[in-house]
């Protein structure tokens, strides 16, 4: 009854279904890849956000290399800020607002520095491109919790003097005339003694895993559609040549032959009476002569 499957038009239908159920299959494993990272950063930020700070002598290695099994991690960082090298990163949102934030050199007793983000500054009214105003870091030595934070990549953009278009560190530590940490940077959480006003500080990351998982069963859910739809199309197919009468070795030019169309048939030809003369001799012969 299903033999009609083998037919070359049959397979085309079925690579056509594999190759689309393979497409849904990969959309569907991407997404659970992707669910997979959103569980790990959870993880991360679990276990490293509310950590007890780790002194610098342990976690410098992370500000000359970054880890990303020590992101989110808090250092506790002493020196002094450098305020004179003090730079605005450009295009920073904050919860749907435009601005910017404050990246300055921490200089540390080893003679190294470490780049700290004190926070976000919302976009200036006064002067367009500059926050309004920037809050002072503190002076003299001051005691800081920062938070590890992977060094951007570089942007291909400019920027006006005192400001950068990302956190490129290798970018940052050319200006500066001591060396710079170039792996990772400080997100701060705490200074001592705290500055009278500061940037706002950045939010707590969210710790959600997104919907990956529903959009990844979803395109496993249309790869079996897909065959479904396939099989029921077939079972169609075998029950409306069934009805038809046609068998299962019939191929198409059978299924044409076993239902002809009509022939016009041509109207019989009329039969010609006798001529004449042979009406005269068919009277003769009747007549015995």
């Amino acid at each position: 009854m299903y033999r009609f499957l083998f037919s070359a038009r049959w397979f085309g239908w079925f690579v056509l279904v594999c190759v689309l159920a393979a497409a849904c299959i990969g959309l569907g494993r991407w997404q659970m890849d992707r669910r997979d990272a959103s569980l790990a950063d959870s993880a991360l930020i679990e276990s490293n956000y509310d950590a007890e700070p780790v002194p610098y002598e342990e976690a410098g290695k992370y500000f000359d290399t970054y880890d990303e099994a020590a992101e989110w991690l808090p250092v506790k960082l002493e020196g002094t800020y450098d305020s004179s090298e003090q730079r605005i990163i450009r295009n920073r949102p904050l919860k749907g607002r435009p601005g910017y934030e404050v990246l300055v050199p921490l200089k540390l007793d080893d003679g190294t520095s470490v780049a700290v983000n004190r926070g976000w500054l919302p976009i200036g009214d006064d002067e367009a491109g500059r926050p309004d105003s920037i809050p002072a870091a503190p002076e003299g030595r001051v005691s800081v919790v920062a938070r590890i934070k992977a060094a951007e990549p570089t942007l291909t953009r400019s920027a006006p003097e005192g400001q950068l278009p990302s956190i490129d560190l290798g970018a940052f530590a050319e200006q500066l005339d001591y060396p710079l940490h170039q792996g990772s940077y400080g997100l701060m959480a705490s200074e001592d003694p705290g500055a009278a006003v500061a940037p706002e500080g950045a939010p707590r990351p969210e710790v959600d895993e997104g919907l990956h998982l529903s959009y990844g069963l979803q395109w496993y859910g249309f790869a079996l559609m897909m065959f479904i739809g396939l099989g029921y199309a077939a079972r169609q197919e075998a029950l409306n040549r069934y009805y038809d009468g046609v068998d299962d070795d019939d191929d198409e030019d059978d299924i044409i032959a076993a239902h002809p169309a009509p022939s016009r048939r041509r109207p019989p030809r009329k039969k010609r009476g006798p001529t004449g003369e042979e009406e005269e001799d068919a009277i003769l012969d009747a007549q015995g002569y």
